[in-house]
């Protein structure tokens, strides 16, 4: 069977349309992981807001929750039972001062319940690895809201 005229002088056509619809199908897969990635760290911010909101801190942004932990949990998740991840935990739970003046203080157990939540929604797999030196914590109400 024999091409007719229109169909040779147009071949261009054809092959142009081919090719905007294959980079189209790659720009929609591409989007496509995308969105589903940017849903699951909202859903996960969201689910976190929610905890600290219940446990009676007021209700941090999503936004920022979601570009700062992500989906995986970002440096919350980095190996959290480390030797220098548990120092510096520790370290975060003084009293603020630098030099001779740090001392350990009695955490509030909220903010310490806050931090073990981040590893309940984000990286549960890791939580075993901390759980007893979140259970060896001395906490108590030492923040007032207010």
């Amino acid at each position: 069977m024999r091409t007719t005229r229109f169909a040779s002088e147009h071949r261009w056509l054809y092959v142009g349309a081919a090719v905007l619809l294959v980079a189209l199908a790659v720009v929609g897969v591409i989007r496509y992981d995308y969105v589903s990635t940017d849903n699951e760290a909202t859903r996960k911010a969201g689910q976190l807001a929610d905890a600290a909101e219940q446990a009676g801190f007021r209700r941090p942004d999503v936004t920022t929750l979601k570009r700062a932990l992500g989906t995986d949990g970002g440096q919350a998740c980095e190996k959290p039972g480390s030797a220098l991840a548990s120092a510096l935990w520790k370290i975060n739970l003084a009293n603020g001062a630098t030099g001779p003046g740090m001392r350990p203080v009695i955490a509030d157990g909220r903010a310490v319940q806050a931090e073990k939540k981040i590893l309940e929604i984000y990286c549960p797999d890791t939580l075993h690895k901390v759980q007893d030196k979140i259970n060896g914590l001395k906490t108590g109400r030492t923040v007032r809201n207010g």
